[in-house]
Order: C-alpha cells, then sequence, then structure tokens
C-alpha cells in the first residue's frame, strides 16, 4: 500500500514540473524584450510620422517613419509585411509603445547575413555607389570595398560604368568590430561562368543548333557566347558566299542561331556554322541558271584575271577577262567594271560541284568575226591603231574587237624590216590593204608595203639584159658590191665583173662605197628578184667602142690620103 502511494506522488510530481514548463512557455512572450533584441514584428498600422509594429507583446512599438522612408520619398513597407527591428532605449519612449529601431535590426541582421556569406560562400547582392581609390564602394547593407582587380574576370579600364548597378558578389573578409568588408564581382562572375559551362556542356552534341551572342570578331571568324562556354564561327561557315570578314556578316552582342558542327568535350573546342542552317543554293543553280541565261550582279572584288559577280546571294561567277569584250586591247578589268557596278552578263558554264560559274558580257553583243566577210574584201584598204608590236609583225585594231596582222615582209617594198618597231609605233593610227580574211579562225592579214606599187615589179617592166644602168654601191661583200639602181631596189656586180682598181687595196671594197657608176645588165630573175651587174662589160664596150671609133677616123683619114694623091696625079698629067 505504502508503495502504491509513493507512485502516485511521484506522478503528480511529474505532471507538474511537465505542465509547469509548458506554462512557462506559453506566457514567456509577456516578458519585456532586451535592449539589443532582434525581434520579427507585423506592420498593423502606418501614420505620416511613424510605423506601429506588433512584435507579439502586449505592447505594440513605433519605428519613425524616416527610417522606412525612400529615396523617392515613399514608404518601404505596407500594413500586414513582417519587418526586422529592434528595442531601442535611447529615443524617447512613446507613451503606451516601446520605440523600435529597424536601421539598428536591419544593420545587425545584415553583419550576421555577410558573416553567414563569408563562411558559406553564398552570393550577396549589392549597389555600386561609388567609385574610390583603387576600386568600387558597394552597399550590401553596409559599405563594403571592392578592389578593382575584384571587379571582373578581364582587366576593367573603365571603373565608372558600373556606379548604380546592382550586381551580384561574394564576401572576401568581414570584419564586424571594425565595420571593415570586401567583396568579389569577379569571384561571382566566375562562379555563373562555370555553373552555365557545366549546363551549356552537357546540352551541347554534333547537329545541335543552338542560340548564343556574339562575344568578339577575329579577322578569321566570330566567337559566340552559347551561355558559359564560347564556340568560334569560322569566316567560310558564315554564309555560302564570299565574306571578306566577319563584321560583313554578324557583329559584336548580336544574338544568333547556329549549328554545332563540332564538339571535342574533352578539350572544350566547338566548332559552329551558320550557313548550314540555310539551303545550298549551287545545288539547284543549273536549274535557275542554265548556260544561255542573263543574270544581273554585283560586281564583288576585281583581279587581273577578271571579275567577280555576286549573282544571287552565296553565288559568285567569274566574268574572266578574255570574256569582258570583243576587243583585244583590254589592260585590266577595271577599265570595263568597278567594284559595286550592276551589270548583265550571260552564263557560259555553271559547275556546282567545284562551286564555278563562267560569266561573259561581250556575250550580249554580237561577235563582230560572224559578219567580216560580209563588211570586209580581200584589196580593199582600211584603217586601223597599232595595238600591239610582235617579233613577226604589227597587229592592227581595225574595229572593236576585229584585229588583223601585218607581217613584218608586208611591211616596206624597199627596206629590209627586222622588227617592225623600225616602221611603227604602238598607238599609231596607219591605212593598210586587206590580204586575206580567215573569218572561221578570227584571222584578217593585211599589208602595208601593198598600198604603194612594187619597186622591183617596175624595174623588171622597164629594163632588160643588155642595158645600161646607173647605180650607186651601196655595200661590199666577199664576193662583190651591191648596187642601188632605185628605191629598194639592189644588184649584185661580181667580183669577177669588176675589173682591177688601182685604189683597191687587199682587204678593201673593189670599188669605193658611195660612189656612183654605169654598169650593164647581164642577168635578171624576176621570181627571184635577182639582178647581175658588171662593171667590166661596160669598161669592155667603152673599149670597143673607143676602137670603133678609131677605126672609123683611121678609114676616114686613109679615104683623105687616097683622094689627095688621086687628085695630084691628075694634075700630072
Amino acid at each position: 500500500m505504502a508503495s502504491s502511494a509513493d507512485e502516485r506522488d511521484a506522478d503528480v510530481n511529474f505532471l507538474a514540473e511537465d505542465d509547469l514548463e509548458h506554462l512557462i512557455e506559453d506566457y514567456s512572450h509577456l516578458a519585456p524584450p532586451s535592449e539589443g533584441e532582434l525581434l520579427q514584428g507585423h506592420v498593423v498600422k502606418i501614420t505620416p510620422q511613424e510605423v506601429i509594429v506588433d512584435v507579439g507583446y502586449k505592447l505594440e512599438g513605433v519605428v519613425p517613419i524616416e527610417q522606412l522612408r525612400q529615396p523617392d520619398g515613399s514608404v518601404a513597407v505596407r500594413v500586414g509585411d513582417t519587418i526586422d527591428v529592434m528595442v531601442d532605449r535611447h529615443g524617447a519612449q512613446p507613451e503606451g509603445y516601446v520605440l523600435l529601431s529597424y536601421s539598428k535590426a536591419s544593420r545587425l541582421r545584415v553583419w550576421d547575413t555577410l558573416e553567414r556569406a563569408l563562411r558559406e560562400q553564398l552570393l550577396v547582392s549589392g549597389r555600386v555607389i561609388e567609385r574610390t581609390k583603387g576600386g568600387l564602394m558597394v552597399d550590401v547593407g553596409v559599405p563594403a570595398f571592392m578592389p578593382g582587380s575584384q571587379v571582373d574576370v578581364r582587366p576593367v579600364h573603365d571603373l565608372d560604368q558600373f556606379i548604380g548597378q546592382d550586381i551580384p558578389v561574394k564576401v572576401l573578409k568581414v570584419n564586424r568590430r571594425r565595420g571593415n568588408v570586401v567583396v568579389s564581382r569577379k569571384m561571382a562572375v566566375e562562379e555563373d561562368l562555370k555553373a552555365r559551362k557545366q549546363n551549356a556542356l552537357q546540352h551541347l552534341f554534333e547537329g545541335a543548333v543552338v542560340t548564343g551572342v556574339v562575344k568578339n570578331l577575329t579577322d578569321y571568324g566570330a566567337f559566340v557566347d552559347l551561355g558559359g562556354v564560347d564556340g568560334l564561327l569560322h569566316v567560310s561557315d558564315m554564309s555560302h558566299g564570299r565574306v571578306n570578314h566577319p563584321s560583313e556578316v554578324v557583329h559584336v552582342g548580336e544574338e544568333i542561331t547556329v549549328k554545332v558542327l563540332k564538339f571535342d568535350r574533352e578539350r572544350e573546342r566547338i566548332s559552329l556554322g551558320l550557313r548550314q542552317l540555310t539551303p545550298d543554293p549551287w545545288e539547284t543553280l543549273p536549274e535557275r541558271c542554265p548556260p544561255g541565261s542573263r543574270v544581273i550582279g554585283r560586281v564583288m572584288s576585281i583581279t587581273d584575271y577578271g571579275a567577280f559577280v555576286e549573282i544571287e546571294p552565296g553565288v559568285e561567277g567569274l566574268i574572266h577577262v578574255s570574256e569582258m569584250t570583243w576587243s583585244r586591247r583590254m589592260k585590266h578589268p577595271s577599265k570595263v567594271v568597278k567594284v559595286g557596278d550592276q551589270v548583265e552578263a550571260v552564263v557560259l558554264d555553271v559547275k556546282p560541284k567545284e562551286r564555278r560559274v563562267s560569266l561573259g558580257i561581250k556575250q550580249l553583243e554580237p561577235d563582230p568575226w560572224t559578219t567580216v566577210a560580209e563588211r570586209y574584201s580581200i584589196g580593199s584598204v582600211v584603217e586601223g591603231r597599232v595595238r600591239k608590236l610582235a617579233d613577226f609583225g604589227a597587229f592592227l585594231e581595225i574595229e572593236e574587237g576585229v584585229d588583223g596582222l601585218v607581217h613584218v615582209s608586208d611591211l616596206s617594198w624597199t627596206k629590209h624590216v627586222k622588227h617592225p618597231s623600225e616602221v611603227l609605233k604602238k598607238g599609231q593610227v596607219m591605212q593598210a590593204v586587206i590580204l586575206n580574211i580567215d573569218a572561221p579562225n578570227r584571222r584578217l592579214s593585211l599589208g602595208i608595203k601593198q598600198l604603194q606599187p612594187d619597186a622591183w615589179e617596175s624595174f623588171f617592166r622597164s629594163h632588160e639584159v643588155g642595158d645600161m644602168v646607173r647605180g650607186r654601191v651601196c655595200r661590199a661583200c666577199a664576193f662583190g658590191v651591191f648596187v642601188e639602181l632605185a628605191p629598194g631596189v639592189e644588184a649584185l656586180c661580181h667580183k669577177s665583173e669588176i675589173p682591177p682598181m688601182p685604189a683597191a687595196g687587199e682587204g678593201e671594197s673593189p670599188l669605193p662605197i658611195g660612189e656612183e657608176y654605169d654598169f650593164k645588165i647581164i642577168k635578171m630573175n624576176e621570181a627571184e628578184k635577182k639582178i647581175g651587174l658588171s662593171l667590166r662589160a661596160v669598161a669592155e664596150e667603152e673599149e670597143r667602142t673607143r676602137l670603133e671609133d678609131y677605126q672609123r677616123q683611121a678609114a676616114a683619114a686613109t679615104m683623105t690620103i687616097e683622094e689627095a694623091m688621086s687628085l695630084r696625079g691628075k694634075g700630072e698629067r
């Protein structure tokens, strides 16, 4: 019985202690808060001077309105909001209320938050308020210093651009007692980049179509930010057509959609393509631009051998210099077209696999050689400009696209021309006679000497073997001398036909150069244009003439004596 009573007493004591703890807990909120204690309260009323806050005690507290007023004059809280406050015993206590401080509570909460952020490496938000020596001042609830080296992952030359911006930062150092805080935007950016990079790499694969922002440009391409990881868009993969510089297609800061061409996950190298998202115009080009069709395009570039013309986006054709004009005198394509010109051309050939289109603009006009035989005849006289000189002759352009050749042998009847430059000059306007027309092979034979009669022909027509002619010794050779009988007509007097001359020594010319003599024609070959002369025959002829004269004179003298003797005989009788 005694033990049962003891047990009942123990149960009563236990219940009494348990109820007491609950009782203390239920009424603990009635104890007045201590100064410096951080409290949470609910805004119950807002007046022009103060904000009434219920902090859970039997009395309400007030916060001066100025502590909650924003720069624009509005109040930062509304009725029903929960805010942090702290009992402030230093100010005048309003009757029936306890004085609360929102500012002190906020500062205390900020320091707790900053210390926790430092321990756990959490991000906090701050606003850059001013530039200071060596960096920036950032408002993170309390003023914090951010060194210039901690502003960004890359060096920043203009720190003023961040003033007024809200930025995420990481806390590097906190000293509550001294009120010092050091923060870093660089660490926050690095962490964000790392997270974005990991996320981007997980969703990338070859063939994927992704969106990115052009980060920077180089001569060979553009780097595109795909969300924490960069990919290279090479200039050759920007367009189906020619791109001289990436800036012609994309711009820094522009958002573009690209295709992943290659992805090396280990080395984190990504090759991107832009032109791969559009159909290749070369595949169906033969259907749109068959040979013989006419197209209109813009001259993109000019080289020594021709001009490249964009006939549609991504397709350029070449107008070779030989297809620009029927004339052969053109020196450079820039003489016909300029970069930026809009030109019409004829499609000559299309090779889609080689991505080549051959164009021509001379084909827009008829080929002048097709009617040359109708417009000119052999023997007619034409006029042209000397376009080119060669060792074998000169080319005369008698009209646009039609050149004729004057062979060196057809330059002069009288002169032995070794090179056409001895007679003609480039650019000189000359007349010529058409000797032959070969339109299929685009050849025209011309002659200049044919404008004058052939001196040889005239000489052979007016002379024959046995005639006596006078000529000037013009040059000597081993077997005689050449004698000029008329302009352009030379004859040979063999040394066997030259009598010994007293002034001629060994190794000298048999006859003095430049002297004139009478010669006798002893040979004539019109086909080979050869004439043989003899000075000896002239001397013999003169000797024979003198002998005949002497004989005549002697005969005349003999007759006179006989007559005298006869007369004398008659007188004696």
